[in-house]
């Protein structure tokens, strides 16, 4: 049975956290901020230097924004989706114009699923295509994307975009359920509440939850962008904003979905890809595809490669599920539904490792970038903020939080899932999950071992 999640200390009892989540230019500024940096972006991506060693759009998104973007899920949650640039534009799309349709019932049904193909495609395009290597490619992609916004938001109610299409949901819903902020509201003073839900629906002068969230029922992290809309429309204060450990909300996921599952395994082998694309030894696999599909074309043997490395994790978790599932603890579906989630913490510690390389590879890329947009030279050579070594060793200690992570969510899991058993049933429930964990994160350590090619 799994129980409820506990709650700590509520930080709007903190008088300055308060005041931020209840002005009325929060998170307004951040917006306007984060717009202006946008506006620079793709500017620089459209009209600045062709070479991605040279743009400062390139590095800014790529170097900066791209690997720090999943440590904020852990920190904060969502917090990123409050201020993101695309949320800014479809509030004011729909101050100007808004047909205000109610998102039709396929993109309620199938939008995560949606979002997770996008996502994978993406990365996949960024290889075949060169998106990353690419000022305009970048560019193209982040006008795509906006197009598609200012579409969402004229026709849709609040921001549909957000919550059933970006295709970076997915990813920022399963990572922000390790976050260690959490925003919930207290159901007993909710019972008694005749405000008619004024923190789903908005007031006069504060605006509805714009990812159609009703902190009432909220019981995760995965939607939730910490707008602090609900704090300063509830009329009696049950919104409280707790900090808790991470990964603790995996510990009690009461309906777990198979699509987040499935995504988390998928991007564990994206990272696996990754990683492997940019090591020595991708040119040998090339040149083996090559000569076993035969053809060079590198869109087709790439194709395969990401296949089999997308495939891997599923495979794994599904061989460990049909192994527990023979101990009576559920069906293979089931328990690979519920155990995906013990993979998010490991998930996020490859993903932030991988991250690491580009970020302090390559960090100083935007101090140069920066400099020749005025004209100036760095005179200094390498980009690389600190030693290889030293890289190494943050991407190992990252790896190892995230095994410890993985496994003792996946022993909560087990324990929820056999809490009336004999202690030896929760041990064989949890060892195939346990070794799935170790096997994939020594397939990490071992490619982190290897010297990686930058990309800028």
């Amino acid at each position: 049975m799994i129980g409820e999640e506990p709650r700590g200390r509520n930080l709007l009892h903190v008088r300055p956290v308060a005041a931020i989540a209840r002005s009325r230019f929060y998170p307004a500024a951040l917006q306007w901020a984060s717009a202006a940096v946008f506006a620079v972006i793709v500017w620089q991506l459209m009209l600045g230097p062709e070479s991605a060693h040279d743009n400062l759009g390139t590095a800014l998104t790529w170097v900066l924004w791209w690997p720090l973007i999943p440590l904020f899920f852990v920190l904060v949650g969502r917090f990123w989706c409050a201020v993101c640039p695309f949320g800014w534009l479809q509030d004011q799309v729909q101050k100007l114009v808004a047909v205000n349709r109610p998102v039709p019932a396929f993109l309620k049904r199938y939008g995560i699923w949606i979002i997770d193909a996008s996502f994978i495609f993406i990365t996949w395009a960024d290889h075949v295509w060169g998106i990353v290597d690419s000022p305009w490619g970048s560019g193209l992609l982040l006008l795509t994307m906006t197009t598609l916004v200012v579409g969402t938001a004229a026709f849709f109610q609040r921001r549909a975009f957000c919550r059933y299409l970006c295709f970076l949901g997915g990813v920022a819903g399963n990572y922000s359920r390790t976050g260690m902020v959490a925003l919930r509201a207290d159901t007993e003073i909710c019972k008694t509440c005749t405000s008619r839900a004024a923190c789903f629906n908005g007031t006069e002068t504060t605006p509805a939850c714009p990812v159609f969230e009703f902190p009432r029922t909220m019981d995760s992290n995965a939607n939730c962008n910490l707008c602090a809309s609900c704090v300063k429309s509830c009329p009696h204060g049950a919104i409280s904003l707790t900090v808790r450990p991470p990964a603790r909300e995996l510990w009690f996921i009461r309906k777990p979905k198979l699509s987040e599952s499935m995504l988390a395994m998928a991007i564990m082998g994206i990272v696996l890809v990754q990683n492997v694309t940019m090591l020595g030894f991708w040119e040998d696999i090339l040149a083996w595809l090559e000569q076993t599909t035969g053809t060079t074309s590198y869109a087709v043997n790439y194709t395969i490669a990401f296949t089999v490395a997308l495939s891997l994790p599923v495979v794994l978790l599904l061989l460990a599920s049909r192994g527990a599932a023979f101990f009576g603890h559920g069906t293979t579906r089931q328990l690979f539904t519920s155990f995906g989630y013990a993979l998010i913490p490991l998930d996020i510690a490859a993903h932030i490792a991988h991250n690491l390389f580009h970020l302090l590879a390559e960090g100083k890329s935007i101090l140069f970038t920066g400099l020749a947009l005025f004209g100036r030279e760095s005179g200094e050579d390498s980009a690389a903020v600190v030693g290889a070594e030293t890289i190494q060793t943050l991407q190992y200690t990252v790896l190892a939080l995230g095994v410890a992570g993985s496994i003792y969510t996946a022993y909560r899991i087990a324990a929820a899932r056999s809490e009336r058993q004999p202690r030896l049933m929760r041990r064989l429930l949890l060892a195939p999950y346990a070794s799935l964990i170790l096997v994939l994160a020594a397939l990490n350590v071992w490619l982190f071992a290897l010297p990686m090619a930058h990309r800028m």
